[in-house]
């Protein structure tokens, strides 16, 4: 899928901000930890995609009820939906000056109803002349999604029959409405009544 920048300046892909605070201190030790496990940008960004993938579960798998919106919270608790998953990803990329944003599907139930946008990372390595989507989400029965950044190995692969939308923007910033329903929600109960259903 052919991504378009939000920002045509590749920086606003290496920043820190309120949420993708890859200049907090555990934000920068995580990505420490894991930057002396790998010897260049292709191993880290693999060892850190497996490490969010894995490492910290999806909420709605795990039934944790608390909402993490900043990387440093997500990475802290260990604990996110999607979006803040993608979050915790982008920073710990960034922090290893690997250019990183965020992208998003729109996607339903098996019979096209109950639509909600889907939170995925698109990075840049060194050398590679287009952006790579990966999926953080975490796996379960069901749900494979790999680091690959030739072929797409997301959790899921958009139906366009059912009007699920692979979103070609690629944020360096979360969007309105997804950081909004994560700052609002007291709880993932509640967060699931505001999730977006499109962008």
């Amino acid at each position: 899928m052919e991504l378009i920048q939000q920002d045509p300046d590749i920086a606003a892909y290496l920043a820190a901000d309120e949420a993708v605070d890859h200049d907090h201190p555990q934000v920068n030790g995580v990505a420490a930890d894991l930057a002396s496990r790998a010897d260049d940008a292709y191993a880290y960004a693999r060892t850190a995609f497996a490490y969010v993938r894995d490492t910290i579960p999806h909420s709605a798998d795990s039934g944790d009820l608390r909402v993490t919106w900043r990387a440093s919270d997500v990475l802290a608790t260990r604990t996110g939906i999607c979006y803040a998953k993608s979050i915790a990803l982008t920073a710990l990329l960034r922090a290893h000056a690997i250019p990183a944003g965020l992208c998003y599907q729109r996607l339903t139930d098996d019979d096209g109803a109950n639509p909600v946008v889907h939170g995925l990372v698109a990075l840049r390595l060194p050398g590679r002349d287009r952006w790579a989507r990966v999926d953080p989400r975490g796996n379960k029965p069901g749900v494979d999604a790999r680091f690959s950044l030739d072929t797409e190995r997301l959790a899921w692969a958009v139906r366009e029959e059912l009007g699920e939308i692979d979103y070609p923007a690629l944020h360096a910033t979360p969007p309105p409405a997804v950081l909004q329903a994560l700052r609002n929600a007291r709880d993932r109960t509640e967060l699931w009544r505001m999730l977006p259903a499109r962008l």
